[in-house]
């Protein structure tokens, strides 16, 4: 494969298990740590267009395959891509940025709504492209307009319309648009009470959920009317191996929505299990569970 020079980092055959949240995984291709905006687009320009691409923020709702992926894998990470700012009512933030440092200068500013991301462990690309959302708010809620390249490299802008967002979806097809910055409005507040609201939301994660362990956050989507974590509950899932060895994946004690790896799973022990539970809850209830976390790249 030949890939086009850049002044980021291009490496090629790079495991990615170390990337992730659940460290698994096999290797990418090649992976594209951009220096900035212009770099990723000089990159694209001159990328052949039958290459794959695929984005990959800072691993926390994905699992990637133990066979690697295809083609090129994009991080976004860096001073560049983290970039948050305040102004008025407004705050403007790379797609980089992790979701919790936009609550933080949200409170720092006095803007309140956007609490809530203080309680995602992602970023605002990852945020853009599926709608995230907790504790009775979504993106879609706050953002105004964002901005991308394509593949040819082109930016590219997008009001909050044009995502057609329904429940952790967007209407923009994944990886077809690299996202470089959002703004997001939110509504003027005393600084002290929006962090106090993110303190909260802080310390009701930590409480509910194993944010310490290698997880990759909520497994399912909450089907209409239910909660994923009752569900996978009642079917007798919370805390049980899935594997013989010490190393499988099980679903958390803590939290039963999400999944941990704790010990030496592989992604197909991870994946394995997910399926299983979606296979199991099917038969006993009658409903469907589907995937919140990403699977990406090519089976061991």
């Amino acid at each position: 494969m030949n890939l086009p020079e850049a002044r980021g980092k291009l490496l090629p055959n790079e495991p990615l298990g170390p990337y992730t949240w659940f460290r698994v995984g096999g290797a990418a291709d090649a992976l594209f740590i951009p220096a900035d905006a212009d770099d990723l687009a000089d990159f694209l320009k001159a990328l052949d267009p039958a290459v794959p691409v695929t984005v990959l923020g800072v691993g926390s709702n994905v699992i990637v395959r133990d066979g690697g992926v295809e083609g090129v894998v994009i991080r976004l990470a860096g001073r560049a891509w983290g970039q948050v700012t305040a102004e008025g009512e407004t705050i403007t933030a790379g797609a980089g940025a992790l979701d919790a440092m936009v609550a933080k200068a949200s409170a720092k500013a006095g803007i309140a709504g956007l609490e809530f991301y203080a309680g995602i462990p992602g970023t605002i690309g990852g945020a853009l492209t599926m709608n995230a959302g907790c504790y009775g708010s979504e993106t879609k809620d706050v953002l105004v307009s964002a901005s991308g390249l394509n593949r040819r490299g082109e930016r590219v802008e997008f009001s909050l319309a044009d995502f057609g967002y329904t429940y952790r979806h967007s209407v923009v097809p994944e990886n077809e648009i690299i996202w470089v910055e959002a703004i997001f409005r939110g509504t003027p507040d005393d600084p002290s009470a929006v962090q106090a609201r993110i303190d909260e939301i802080t310390s009701r994660r930590e409480q509910t959920q194993p944010i310490r362990e290698k997880t990759g956050g909520s497994t399912f989507k909450n089907p209409q009317g239910h909660s994923s974590w009752k569900l996978v509950d009642e079917a007798g899932w919370r805390g049980k191996l899935h594997a013989v060895t010490g190393g499988g994946a099980k679903f958390s004690e803590l939290h039963s929505n999400f999944m941990i790896n704790p010990g030496e799973a592989t992604a197909a022990d991870i994946e394995g299990l997910g399926e299983a539970v979606r296979a199991d809850v099917l038969t006993k209830t009658g409903v469907q569970l589907d995937w919140e976390i990403k699977r990406i790249g090519r089976p061991g």
